[in-house]
Parts: C-alpha cells; sequence; structure tokens
C-alpha cells in the first residue's frame, strides 16, 4: 500500500506577521517554518499504519528551499521519502495543481492531507486535488482503519459524527482526533539521524494559470488600551460607553 502526505509548511505561532513594504506579499525574512499542526495528525495517523499494514508513507510539499528542513522532520517522524515541488504556493488552486501534475500517475492508494492549514486557513486544497484525481473526498476526519481494501471514516458533522466506508484510492482531509494527541509523533535522535538519508526528491513546479490574485495584504490594527473601572462605578461605566466608546 501507498500512502502520501502532503504536509504545509506554516509560519511558527510565535512568529511575527509581517508584510513586504508595497503590502503585495508576505515577509519571510526571520520566519521559523513549521509542519502545520493539522497535518502533524495525518502524518503520524500514517506512520501508525505503514507499522500495521507495511505500508510505505511518502510526504510532499509544494514550497521553496526554506521548507526542506520541515520536510526532514517529517522524514523523522517515520515518512520514508520525501517530495519537494519546488513553487511558492500563492493559492489553493495553484497548489492542488501542483500537486496533481506530480503525483497523478504515481497510483498511491490513501492521499492524507491535514483539514486546512494555520496560515491562510482556506481548506480548499484537499477536495481540489481530489477532484483533479478524480477520487472521492472524505472531509473532517476524526477515525480511519483500512480493511479489505476499503477505508471506514470516522467524520464530524453539525451535531455529531458519522461512520462511512470508501473504496480506495481515496483523498481523506484529517483533523485533531484522528490520532490521540498523545499519539503524536516526536522525532526522536534515531529518527532524527535516519531522516538524513532518506530520499528527498526536488521536482520543478510547473507554471499554472491561476484565477486567483492578491490586491494587498493589511495587518491587523494593534490592540487599543484598556480602561479598567472600578466594579462599584457603574455610572462611570455607562457614561464611558455611551459618549467614548459610542456602543449604547
Amino acid at each position: 500500500m501507498n500512502i502520501l502526505v502532503c504536509i504545509s509548511c506554516v509560519p511558527d505561532t510565535t512568529s511575527k506577521i509581517t508584510f513586504t513594504q508595497d503590502r503585495s506579499s508576505f515577509e519571510k525574512t526571520g520566519i521559523q517554518w513549521v509542519i502545520n499542526p493539522y497535518d502533524e495528525f495525518t502524518l503520524s495517523k500514517a506512520v501508525q499504519l505503514r507499522e500495521n499494514l507495511g505500508a510505505k508513507v511518502t510526504v510532499l510539499t509544494v514550497g521553496t528551499e526554506e521548507t526542506e528542513s520541515v520536510i526532514r522532520k517529517a522524514l523523522a517522524m517515520g515518512a520514508d521519502e520525501g517530495l519537494r515541488i519546488n513553487y511558492e504556493p500563492k493559492d489553493s488552486y495553484a497548489t492542488a495543481k501542483q500537486i496533481h501534475s506530480v503525483i497523478q500517475d504515481k497510483n498511491y492508494d490513501l492521499i492524507l492531507c491535514g483539514r486546512e492549514s494555520i496560515d491562510y486557513n482556506g481548506g480548499s486544497v484537499p477536495g481540489m486535488l481530489a477532484q483533479l484525481l478524480g477520487n472521492m473526498f472524505i472531509n473532517a476526519s476524526v477515525g480511519l482503519k483500512l480493511e479489505e481494501g476499503k477505508a471506514i471514516i470516522v467524520r464530524e458533522i453539525e451535531g455529531g459524527k458519522e461512520t462511512i466506508s470508501a473504496a480506495l484510492p481515496l483523498v481523506i482531509a484529517g483533523q485533531k482526533g484522528l490520532v490521540e494527541e498523545s499519539e503524536l509523533i516526536i522525532p526522536n535522535m534515531r529518527g532524527i539521524m535516519s531522516s538524513r538519508t532518506k530520499p528527498l526528491e526536488v521536482i520543478q513546479g510547473k507554471t499554472v494559470d491561476t484565477p486567483v490574485h492578491y490586491g494587498s495584504f493589511e495587518s491587523v490594527p494593534p490592540r487599543s488600551s484598556v480602561k479598567l473601572i472600578e466594579e462599584d462605578r457603574l455610572d462611570e461605566l455607562v457614561k464611558i460607553l455611551r459618549e467614548e466608546a459610542k456602543v449604547i
């Protein structure tokens, strides 16, 4: 069985997010890149399946050279080989097209993606990729078992969960719950050392005609100062809300 895990490299949550002077793009200088947290759940699940079923796990990302350290971490977590499509992902459609162009002839039985990335929170790549491949797509997955050439998936729906079965090949978008947080793989020294010798193939991305065009980016405005009012001074609070904040 061949399993592909698509990972997104996102800024560490402690990174300060800024934009270029002309506000046309994200400023990468000084950014620490990490594996998208949703993808850590799917990669940990893929490694579990490999250990139980003898599957081969390939990890793939679309990105430039600075993302290779993140791929090496994924290899240290247990993936067998890595693929990097050398292309700066600008939108979901272009990203899905790049992945499709590389894997369409590789016959993966199962493709796992995180539900969304925590930078743009688009959540579109897994579904677009499934459409391009002509595969079934299951979103918001919190449970997965493989048996007799099919997948048994538990996914979240409004007000509860549902269990469904689907034939392989299949694209699944996972999230927290796909494995327990205690089962998330933390690379050990042996994994880190072995990751250095695992194959990491770099494939040049293709030119993609995308209908998406960004106008400009703006930073979130700084928070205003906070005014504290003593709990027994309700009249003053009402006056401030009415005359200064103008919310009542």
